[in-house]
């Protein structure tokens, strides 16, 4: 493991030599720099635990190379050195930000042990930090997409990595969960290497079973911690860092990915007590509507029966309410199906599909049920797609209900991605993605409830009998979304019959 990493910054190349000197025979990895710019190079290369800035520098001053330092590392603690003279401008460079201030010339007792206050106090606030990272992440999504999310971006944020991810093991594959981290657009550091480079991570440590480091590109490492569930390896929490890690971030990253793992199999346990509560609830309102549907048909006749009479004898308003009783009946029987549908799902009819075919007439579909609103539509399906062993049918009202959800979406206009590829091997992909309103964390963990919708003339059972469906194929349904932001659902289906 590495040892903690200190930056001197001063124009006297005679004061850099004696402080890399004295740091380097106190354990410290030592950079130093001559210039702002220099000093910023070195930032955006490295991570570094403490940093020393000369007060009077030229052309730009320590204390603005402390806010430029600040900006891209907030909690690095800065030691600001000065000469005797210029002490108070030295004490209000501690008011602005700096940790504390360092004497020309230096009393070696002084030096090491305002470094060491200096390393000490980022060590607790990276345990604060995290543990209140831990606790947002174990009180955060009932949804299991939405506590890895938090779990991701707690992480990055905790340890100030460039790229955490969070891996789960499902029927022996590795699937990404979530991912978070910088990018080259916020200006930060643009990140080095693939997913597929924490995925080998992430399979070394689930396999290892313990914490394990790794090179990545260029001068990046990877750290991996399993999330162990009920006695086993179940995934895995990867950081990207741009140095090598100390044994204090292996161990903040252990505690983290062990919280993780207990809110994993808390979500774990919600999800399917939630799933047996919807299941018999689901067999129930089938029971109760089996008992409606003849009643409901006799109904039906008698509406249509009393509409003929009324047009008999010329009662142009009572036949006109007879129509509207013959509609609401024949709402209520749609609702009955779809009842009994999710219930007791009918037995899967496979063929070998074109999907792209299946999915270009659900678009049409989609398209002539809803209002336009101006929806750019654009299609990404991939031509190379092998036949999927599937039920058209029971499919099709899978992928019109996404695809008529997303266009009621966007109801002031905005973008429809419908794209098809292929996934791990073995599976293929299809994802709905808008532009449009898209929905709270509180609806999002609530969506596949049977009979909760955010709709006037919802039934909520749409998105329950979707994901049904394609549980029945063996695939999975996932949802993300972000209220005023949009949507994305992408359904994995296996290419044969399981």
């Amino acid at each position: 493991m590495r040892a903690a990493r200190a930056l001197v910054v001063d124009d006297d190349p005679d004061i850099l030599a004696v402080l890399e000197m004295r740091l380097e025979s106190i354990g410290l990895d030592v950079s130093v720099a001559r210039s702002h710019q220099e000093a910023l190079t070195l930032l955006n290369e490295h991570g570094f635990d403490v940093a020393l800035f000369d007060l009077r520098m030229e052309p730009v001053n320590g204390l603005k190379l402390m806010e430029d330092a600040h900006a891209r590392h907030p909690r690095l603690p800065v030691l600001i050195m000065t000469a005797h003279g210029t002490i108070d401008n030295a004490v209000e460079a501690v008011r602005q930000g700096a940790f504390d201030y360092l004497t020309k010339p230096f009393v070696p007792e002084e030096l090491r042990g305002k470094v060491g206050r200096a390393l000490s106090e980022r060590r607790w606030a990276r345990d604060r930090t995290l543990l209140r990272a831990v606790g947002e992440a174990l009180g955060s999504s009932g949804t299991m997409d939405g506590m890895f999310e938090t779990v991701a971006h707690a992480t990055v944020e905790a340890t100030e990595a460039h790229r955490a991810a969070v891996f789960l093991l499902e029927d022996g594959r590795l699937v990404t969960k979530a991912v978070a981290g910088a990018s080259a657009e916020d200006g930060a550091v643009p990140l080095a290497g693939s997913l597929d480079e924490l995925g080998r991570a992430a399979r070394l440590v689930i396999e290892k079973q313990k914490p394990e480091t790794m090179s990545g590109e260029g001068s990046r490492v990877i750290l991996g911690a399993p999330l162990f569930v009920e006695g086993g390896a179940a995934g895995a929490l990867v950081v990207e860092t741009p140095v090598e890690p100390t044994a204090e971030d292996v161990e903040l990253l252990a505690l983290f990915s062990s919280q993780a793992a207990i809110a994993l199999k808390n979500t774990r346990e919600l999800e399917r007590l939630r799933s047996g509560a919807l299941a018999a609830l689901g067999r129930m309102a089938a029971q109760v509507a089996h008992e409606l549907r003849n009643p409901l048909g006799g109904l039906k006749l008698f509406a249509e029966y009393l509409e003929h009479r009324l047009d008999k004898v010329a009662d142009a308003e009572g036949a006109d309410v007879a129509r509207k009783i013959s509609r609401e009946i024949d709402h209520m029987t749609e609702l009955v199906r779809e009842i009994t549908q999710f219930g007791r799902p009918a037995a899967l009819r496979r063929t070998p599909t074109t999907l792209n075919g299946l999915l270009e007439s659900c678009l049409a579909l989609a398209q002539a049920r809803v209002k336009d609103t101006g929806t750019r539509v654009v299609q990404e399906l991939d031509p190379g797609l092998p036949p999927v062993w599937l039920d058209p049918r029971e499919m099709r009202k899978v992928f019109l209900n996404l695809l008529v959800n997303a266009f009621e979406s966007l109801e002031g206009g905005g973008t429809l991605v419908l794209r098809s590829c292929p996934a791990e091997p073995g599976w293929v992909e299809v994802c709905v993605e808008d532009t449009g309103t898209g929905m709270a964390e509180e609806t999002r963990a609530r969506m596949f409830d049977l009979f909760f919708t955010t709709k006037d003339t919802g039934t909520g059972l749409g998105m329950p009998i979707a994901r049904s469906v394609v549980e029945q194929h063996g695939g999975r349904l996932e949802v993300r979304s972000q209220l005023g932001r949009g949507t994305q659902i992408r359904v994995l289906l296996p290419v044969e019959a399981p």
